[in-house]
């Protein structure tokens, strides 16, 4: 009698995280369909000034308070989070939203396998090798993926390594609160870089409806739902399910962008996403993917 209430307790959060996934990477392409517009740096500046306005009216980061030992490290968390988003979008002017996605994964990936110790966990970092390698373009040519490109994607993912470490030094007092003010910090820096980069004279106040669209997609709607799935499922079932975000990409990509992968792209693809898979769930460390420490 019991199996049906604890099916359906396991299926509702995973429904959730699935729609936040959605959510994100419907707002990544949206995005890229946005760049003939205001170029990739405006896009990036508009996104990140809406969504922080919008997480500044949840959780008014103004009234927080950061012990001295703290700042170092929200400083360096909301310039992470900012160069995260900045390094991302400037990527997928290039490169197709999955490959993006896939490479940008491999900086909390690469943070969980610094913890392998064991046989197993080494063959997390050879699928990881493996995918990177057949991603990258290393002097031949998977269908000519740009290589400026995939390395703003590595850097994106560099980023969110700093962001995972920095994360959880600044937001031990705090919790999801301190998102608000790392993307306060970040926006202070990106915003203005991102506008001076800019088509400024394609700017118009018929973007805000888009802008605030892309902020919700990408960071209202899908972080409040996975607080929702996260305090409903296991850190490790959670963070599993976060692995599949670089296929949700490839879909998102293929559906709304025309974005095709070759045979090798998409098993490089599952590669990464396994690697992910493994390591969540076998390598014993800290280094969990949680809404805090996700791309904003």
């Amino acid at each position: 009698m019991s199996l049906p209430p604890s099916r359906s307790s396991v299926a509702i959060p995973v429904m959730v995280i699935l729609i936040s996934m959605i959510s994100i990477q419907s707002g990544a392409s949206l995005a890229k369909t946005l760049f003939p517009l205001i170029g990739a740096t405006g896009i990036t500046a508009l996104r990140l000034g809406l969504a922080t306005l919008i997480l500044s009216i949840i959780f008014r980061p103004w009234r927080l308070r950061f012990r001295r030992e703290q700042r170092w490290p929200l400083i360096c968390y909301g310039l992470a989070l900012g160069g995260m988003n900045y390094l991302f979008y400037l990527s997928i002017r290039t490169v197709p939203l999955g490959i993006a996605v896939a490479l940008e994964f491999t900086g909390p990936l690469a943070l969980a396998l610094l913890g392998a110790r064991r046989p197993l966990d080494f063959v997390w970092v050879v699928l990881a090798v493996l995918g990177l390698v057949f991603l990258l373009p290393l002097g031949q040519d998977f269908s000519a993926v740009d290589p400026l490109g995939a390395g703003l994607a590595v850097g994106a993912g560099a980023c969110w390594a700093v962001y995972i470490l920095t994360g959880q030094r600044a937001g031990a007092d705090h919790g999801p609160a301190t998102v608000a003010m790392g993307s306060l910090i970040g926006a202070l820096v990106f915003v203005p870089l991102g506008v001076g980069f800019s088509q400024l004279d394609h700017w118009s106040w018929s973007l805000l409806p888009l802008g605030l669209l892309l902020a919700v997609l990408s960071s209202a709607l899908p972080y409040s739902l996975e607080m929702v799935a996260l305090t409903r499922l296991p850190a490790r079932t959670f963070g599993t399910l976060m692995s599949l975000e670089p296929a949700m990409a490839a879909l998102s990509g293929m559906l709304f962008l025309g974005e095709w992968l070759t045979l090798t792209q998409c098993l490089a693809l599952l590669a990464i996403i396994a690697a992910s898979m493994g390591a969540t769930l076998t390598v014993r460390g800290k280094a969990t993917i949680t809404p805090l420490e996700r791309p904003d």
